[in-house]
């Protein structure tokens, strides 16, 4: 698995318009990690449903030029594309207000969607798309398959329970929080500490997930990884907005790390890579090498 144009990965779950201010831009965490695996050499598709209208044409074929297999990118006749509505407070953080039903949120399997998680590396997935049955049970047929697993938890009220959250973990060999979120899980699976650290070993007890990063936004990332704790501190940069660097940052992280690359590299080249898209506006910005390198000298 060391060479990264081998590494084959599907991501499940959501695509979806962001909306901005009446301007719409294509986004989706799973979406979003997918679509920087693949500009970081990755084969990768993109499990998911649209709607059958002019926005879910537009994903189709803004996914396809950008290289990504959308022949498992389905379409509902019942249901709309998905459609968010992102404000950004002072500091460039963003809430999110997202319509529900959406065609997302009824992935139903086909046979090649099935076959192409049997044929990868390394399937990613989230949390916000079990916030409905239908995608939900599609996920769970999908995480039977023996394939490494990773788990992008993304904790958006009112769309978690934290029954589903443990079975979702359970299920992962690697598991990313933002450190809000590891405390707030760790908190109601009852973990008696308040550090990150004590908490991510506390995770490692609860789960067969043998990886485990926390984000901490400005301040960097951890990394458990087999047995041995990375950090990385951050990069001081000019934030545009939040959107989408989280994603960035595990796209990165688990594409060098499956590829063997050494684990302190890997999160210092996953910092890089999110605060880069933290500091222009919207998910999935272009990003020089050149501009990687500068930041992490």
């Amino acid at each position: 698995m060391n060479n990264i144009k081998n590494l084959k990965a599907v991501a499940y779950g959501e695509v979806l318009w962001d909306v901005f201010d009446n301007v719409k831009k294509i986004g989706g965490a799973p979406l979003n990690v997918a679509l920087r695996m693949k500009t970081l050499g990755c084969d990768v598709a993109m499990i998911s449903c649209v709607g059958n209208d002019k926005d879910g044409e537009d994903i189709i074929n803004h996914v396809k030029n950008l290289g990504l297999e959308t022949a498992v990118i389905m379409q509902s006749n019942d249901y709309p594309t998905g459609l968010v509505e992102v404000t950004l407070d002072k500091t460039g953080s963003a809430s999110y207000v997202i319509n529900y039903p959406s065609a997302w949120d009824k992935i139903v399997l086909n046979d090649k969607a099935k076959n192409i998680v049997k044929d990868a590396d390394v399937l990613i997935y989230g949390s916000l798309v079990c916030r409905d049955e239908v995608s939900r049970k599609s996920l769970e047929e999908l995480l039977e398959t023996n394939v490494y697993k990773v788990f992008d938890v993304n904790l958006r009220k009112p769309h978690y329970t934290y029954e589903i959250l443990e079975k979702l973990m359970q299920s992962a060999d690697f598991i990313k929080f933002n450190d809000d979120e590891l405390l707030e899980i760790s908190a109601a699976l009852k973990s008696p500490f308040t550090t990150l650290e004590d908490n991510i070993n506390f995770i490692v007890q609860h789960t067969k997930a043998s990886g485990i990063c926390v984000t901490k936004g400005k301040d960097g990332a951890l990394l458990l990884w087999k047995g041995k704790l990375y950090e990385n501190a951050g990069y001081p940069i000019k934030v545009a907005d939040t959107v989408g660097a989280g994603d960035s940052f595990l796209a990165a992280l688990t594409t060098s790390l499956l590829t063997g690359k050494d684990p302190q590299t890997a999160i210092d080249f996953a910092c890089a890579i999110g605060a880069l898209v933290a500091e222009s506006p919207g998910a999935n910005p272009e990003i020089s090498n050149a501009k990687i390198e500068e930041l992490m000298s």
